[in-house]
């Protein structure tokens, strides 16, 4: 019997139609590739974020930014395209997480290593819970994740609407250390820590499914993104918890 249950993830790029393409080919998409793909787009990423965490420069963060966002909707769309477009967009994600980190070192310094480790923390936690079965991602584990990640994708797109017209969410400035504010930020990075726990999931089932190769790229394309969310939150969390001292 199939212990997954569906081909579901809370994160927008890894969706249930992201694996439904058969291999023609007897190269085939496998979870020890896929985790080779990640690796090498993290040393991509940390690598960029280590050269540009020097200054605070606009015009590179809002390069690099829109760039990332052109790529990952690259990604999306062509899938056959992910071996090139994702070392891409961890590079330019790289120099845009560089660039975000440094500003809030550069405000309360040591919250970057902090955030790393807690991030590397979280990862290897949930996956080691995930391997040993403490946690199964059941079909109602999956629907409510997804549901807690779209509720949070809202309170996202209504702040950025309020940002173009010169106001603000109160919850999601860093620098608010009100109770709500500080409790709103935990849901949100432990509802992105359980989008890894689909992500580990969604990743095995398509291995198991024989999805092409160049997928491994994509799946690892995926597990990025999550990361780079749980990462900039527990850095927006941390930034609160600083400003209550």
């Amino acid at each position: 019997m199939n212990r997954h249950l569906s081909l579901r993830s809370g994160n927008p790029v890894l969706n249930k139609n992201s694996f439904n393409t058969a291999s023609s080919t007897s190269e085939t998409m496998t979870i020890e590739g896929t985790v080779n793909k990640t690796a090498i787009s993290l040393i991509l990423l940390v690598g960029t974020g280590y050269y540009t965490f020097n200054d605070i420069n606009s015009t590179l963060i809002i390069t690099c930014g829109i760039g990332g966002f052109i790529f990952a909707l690259i990604t999306i769309f062509k899938k056959k395209w992910a071996p090139i477009t994702v070392p891409i967009y961890a590079i330019l994600e790289g120099g845009l997480l560089g660039g975000i980190s440094y500003k809030y070192n550069s405000i309360y310094d040591g919250i970057v290593t902090n955030a790393i480790f807690i991030t590397v923390g979280i990862l290897l936690s949930l996956l080691m819970a995930y391997k040993s079965g403490y946690i199964k991602p059941t079909e109602n584990f999956k629907l409510g994740v997804v549901a807690a990640t779209g509720g949070i994708a809202i309170v996202y797109l209504i702040s950025f609407v309020m940002n173009l017209f010169g106001s603000s969410m109160g919850i999601m400035d860093p620098n608010n250390a009100s109770l709500m504010s500080i409790g709103f930020s935990f849901v949100v990075v432990a509802i992105a820590s359980l989008n890894l726990v689909l992500d580990f999931d969604f990743i095995e089932e398509a291995a198991e499914k024989n999805a092409p190769k160049y997928m491994e790229w994509y799946g690892a394309f995926g597990l990025l993104v999550t990361l780079i969310w749980l990462y900039l939150e527990i850095l927006r969390l941390l930034s609160k918890l600083n400003s209550r001292r």
